[in-house]
């Protein structure tokens, strides 16, 4: 009856660590997109320092994962005490440090509000200036995704650095002005009548909407996949305790 349940508790073990695998090789290709992604996803994450070292952390957390589920499946199939308490003991860890991420993501949200985009672009937005990171990226992302600023155009009413720096008295950036194809090689339909923001020239929607749109099946499913790997690496540590203590 002993050895019954050792090698239910073994193969109990595989199957969870198997997911284990499956959820960082996920984790690691959510990674992955999110640093090379052409559509300018990539712009957004480069213009806050702590979106950055999120997706870092979730390509360290994707590669552990995806070795220690393979070690976990060969601890369990070979019944390897050595490799178990390993395992053990690095996916306690890896449990505590995503929690830990977890926590920290919910006290800094704020970074993440709308309001606080506004108040970002208001302050730093510098116009057509490219050679300005922030003013850059603003600009790749206004012009791939067809938007203009956090809200829309009336957002530039109030960025005081732009209203400064800009010398044709424009109402938006050109940045904001529609192409054909809306691509960054795209030609402008019209870029007088759009500085001046005659509404059929230029991107009326604000980015904050449209972003948020076009990715919030993918924040959903990257919400459910961590959920899920928590979940799945409780499992394994009991599992993994149980079957070291079960072992001769």
């Amino acid at each position: 009856m002993e050895g019954d349940c050792l090698s239910c508790m073994k193969y109990l073990l595989f199957v969870f660590n198997f997911f284990l695998f499956l959820g960082g090789a996920c984790l690691l290709g959510i990674g992955i997109w999110v640093l090379v992604d052409p559509t300018g996803f990539r712009e957004i994450v480069a213009a806050n320092p702590l979106l950055i070292t999120g997706v870092y952390t979730l390509l360290a957390m994707g590669g552990l994962l995806f070795l220690l589920g393979f070690l976990g499946c060969c601890g369990a199939v070979r019944e390897n005490k050595c490799l178990l308490l390993f395992f053990f003991l690095f996916i306690l860890i890896i449990f505590l440090a995503e929690l830990s991420a977890a926590i920290l993501a919910f006290i800094f949200r704020e970074n993440l509000t709308r309001e606080f985009f506004t108040k970002e672009l208001g302050k730093h937005y510098q116009g057509d200036n490219d050679t300005d990171v922030f003013s850059a990226t603003w600009n790749s992302v206004m012009i791939t995704f067809g938007c203009c600023g956090v809200n829309g155009p009336e957002d530039f009413k109030f960025a005081s650095v732009f209203r400064l720096l800009t010398l044709e008295n424009a109402e938006v950036p050109e940045a904001c002005c529609r192409r054909e194809p809306q691509t960054r090689g795209g030609v402008l339909l019209s870029r007088e009548e759009c500085l001046l923001g005659r509404d059929l020239f230029l991107n009326k929607q604000g980015c904050y909407s449209v972003i948020l749109n076009a990715f919030e099946t993918y924040v959903y499913l990257a919400g459910a996949l961590a959920i899920g790997v928590l979940a799945i690496e409780l499992l394994a540590m009991i599992f993994a305790m149980c079957l070291f203590r079960g072992i001769q």
